[in-house]
């Protein structure tokens, strides 16, 4: 049994009519509706001037998004489907009796909604004691109107004397967000690829839907927190790279190896792509992480392969003799050599720590596998890149202020 399985077997027996099945961990739930106000991973905020009106562009919305297949369920809130019972004071009538506003209305309070007109002593504990009609006398329109009403010379009238009591239709529930009236629109999707989603309903509403003048929309849910982490990843990532960039100066003193350097996190970029693309993984937080905490490995391991490669080439040097190209080259097979071993003992341990988290089924690992995927991919493609391309641009690699006159 599957998480996915699970859902499709009970969305398929939980059926009612008027309700949506929308389906989220608990936990889950609950934080997003507390940091964003939607229930669900995506979800969208409809604002405007009008109850009626967001009322009436949440409904086409509920029926554009309908048709797309990554849609489980979609529920737009009935915003204006409240059901009122008003009682609207003849003033006029109510004084010919001798009554104010204030006087019905006590009326209606007490005998219609309940009056605590005491309290009630167990021990430790207390109740208040609430007065009103039964519900046989209040539960529906004619009976409301035959409410009594005492008047000042103590004749009793009914409620029905002195106001109109009838139904009438208004909001559910009003909520301000920007100064603004806003409905929700819940959305529970069948995919996690929240962005892909968004771009492809945003690009069908674009096409079927006519907003009324004043009325506006805009997504929300866990699909916030993806806008928020990317923005801040077009600050971070940049500024990885070029804090990379300046260790390696300081190693190295040379622009040229710190430039070099920067490479191999391109190359175990790929692998960290091609691995993700397998495993159907789209880009997230998670994600994100796993990739610059395999920039770090990747230059770290290119890194040692250039230490032992100016370890090979300082012997050379040592000896006096003016040194030719196949001193270099040989310089360049021997400092990579004895790389082979430890670069493919660091890729073992990586591989050995990461790749059993795949088969991993219990809490966290839908976070952890995301984190994994790039590094485990970007190893295997860095590993041919720092055992192979590297020694073969050796050197270039070993062509810093040392060498210069040798070429």
């Amino acid at each position: 049994m599957t998480y996915e399985k699970l859902i499709q077997e009970m969305d398929q027996k939980l059926q009612f009519p008027g309700l949506t099945n929308t389906w989220t961990m608990p936990v889950e739930s609950r934080l997003d509706m507390e940091l964003t106000g939607i229930k669900t991973p995506v979800g969208m905020k409809i604002q405007g001037p009008n109850v009626d009106g967001i009322q009436q562009v949440g409904a086409q919305i509920q029926q554009v998004l309908l048709t797309l297949p990554q849609v489980r369920s979609i529920f737009a809130e009935r915003v204006a489907e409240g059901f009122y019972i008003n009682v609207e004071v003849d003033r006029a009538q109510a004084a010919r009796y001798g009554l104010t506003v204030g006087d019905v209305e006590q009326a209606v309070t007490s005998g219609i909604g309940g009056e605590n007109i005491a309290q009630t002593v167990e021990g430790r504990e207390r109740y208040p004691i609430n007065v009103r009609y039964d519900r046989d006398f209040r539960d529906n329109v004619e009976e409301l109107r035959r409410v009594v009403i005492a008047t000042p010379t103590g004749a009793e009238i009914p409620l029905g004397e002195v106001a109109r009591v009838f139904f009438s239709r208004g909001p559910a529930g009003i909520r301000d967000e920007d100064a603004r009236l806003t409905g929700y629109v819940y959305i529970d999707l069948a995919t996690k690829d929240y962005g892909g989603f968004v771009n492809q309903a945003s690009n069908l509403l674009r096409e079927k839907l006519r907003l009324p003048a004043g009325y506006t929309y805009k997504w929300s849910g866990e699909y916030e927190f993806q806008l928020r982490a990317k923005e801040r990843f077009k600050v971070i990532t940049p500024i990885v790279f070029v804090v990379i960039f300046l260790l390696l100066y300081m190693v190295f003193h040379s622009v040229t190896e710190a430039t070099v350097l920067i490479f191999p996190t391109f190359y175990a970029m790929t692998g960290g792509l091609i691995l993700q693309k397998l495993l159907d993984y789209n880009f997230s937080v998670a994600v994100w992480v796993g990739y610059i905490a395999l920039f770090g490995i990747a230059v770290e391991t290119g890194v040692v392969m250039v230490v032992y490669l100016h370890e090979a080439l300082d012997r050379r040097l040592a000896s006096g003799v003016p040194l030719k190209h196949e001193d270099i080259e040989a310089a360049v097979i021997e400092g990579a050599v004895h790389r082979l071993r430890p670069k493919l003992m660091t890729v073992s341990v990586v591989m050995a720590s990461l790749v059993p988290i795949f088969w991993e089924t219990g809490i966290g690992s839908d976070v952890m596998k995301p984190i994994a995927a790039p590094i485990v991919g970007g190893m295997i493609t860095s590993t041919i890149h720092v055992l192979i391309l590297v020694p073969v641009s050796g050197e270039a690699l070993c062509s810093g202020p040392r060498l210069g006159m040798i070429y």
